[in-house]
């Protein structure tokens, strides 16, 4: 395991792992801790040995959202920083959607408003018993602006404007129901299961999968109509990857 700026990569059987590495922290994500997030998912997507990413925390939590510490200098006179932090932040919860590869997150602890958000931009999610998750920005003045698309996307209207105008924390169950999560799993399983599923999809051919995960992403903003016509089109082309297959 070699450490990455803070976040530590863990590469095995073409799964990498991806730990967030401020744990004092709650790994909140500051701009180091994002840019390096960042950085490491991108070269995660570009490593032919990389076939499955999983993101986790490392620590009690797997993600406390913002670093509200550097809220200080993210004032309207600093407006240049403000701007960055914010495309910052949008490129990291919009990013696993552009990655060819599956992305698992394994959601140990707390995961609040950006770190939810992460959670939910992943392609599955796995929590651990004691997992956390909510969006508390309205209690502190703020707005769970960025996040606030996934959040609709995944649970709907109403059930997302309960979270974002409660900001109450919910348990991994309540997440799962809400579909925020795949499934709940003991703590001290976690891991074990999310590399267990990784492994799983990583035995796919690369091909299909990556072709699978393209189309997912593109037919969910998609109408219907028009989410058929591109299932045609991949549906002509997978024949080939069936043949290259078959003369690997």
């Amino acid at each position: 395991m070699t450490e990455h700026m803070v976040v530590l990569r863990d590469t095995r059987d073409g799964v990498q792992t991806l730990t967030l590495n401020r744990p004092d922290k709650l790994n909140a994500l500051n701009f180091a801790l994002t840019e390096g997030l960042v950085q490491a998912l991108k070269e995660a997507d570009a490593d032919p040995s990389v076939r499955v990413v999983i993101v986790t925390g490392a620590g009690r939590g797997f993600c406390a959202g913002a670093d509200t510490r550097e809220f200080a200098v993210l004032t309207p006179d600093n407006q240049p920083l403000v701007e960055r932090r914010a495309a910052l932040t949008t490129e990291l919860q919009g990013l696993v959607k552009q990655m060819s590869k599956p992305v698992i997150a394994a959601v140990n602890g707390y995961a609040m408003g950006g770190g939810s958000g992460l959670a939910l931009s992943c392609d599955l999610a796995l929590a651990g018993e004691s997992a956390r998750f909510g969006y508390p920005e309205v209690k502190h003045g703020i707005v769970a602006a960025i996040v606030m698309a996934g959040l609709v996307e995944h649970v709907g209207r109403k059930a997302a404007f309960d979270l974002v105008a409660t900001g109450r924390t919910l348990d991994a169950h309540e997440a799962r129901q809400l579909g925020m999560v795949n499934r709940v799993v003991a703590d001290a399983d976690l891991l074990d299961e999310a590399r267990a599923l990784a492994r799983q999809i990583a035995a796919h051919p690369v091909q299909a999968m990556q072709a699978t995960k393209g189309i997912f992403h593109r037919v969910t903003e998609l109408p219907f109509s028009e989410g058929l016509k591109v299932g045609q089109q991949l549906n002509a082309q997978m024949r080939a990857f069936r043949q290259t297959e078959l003369q690997s």
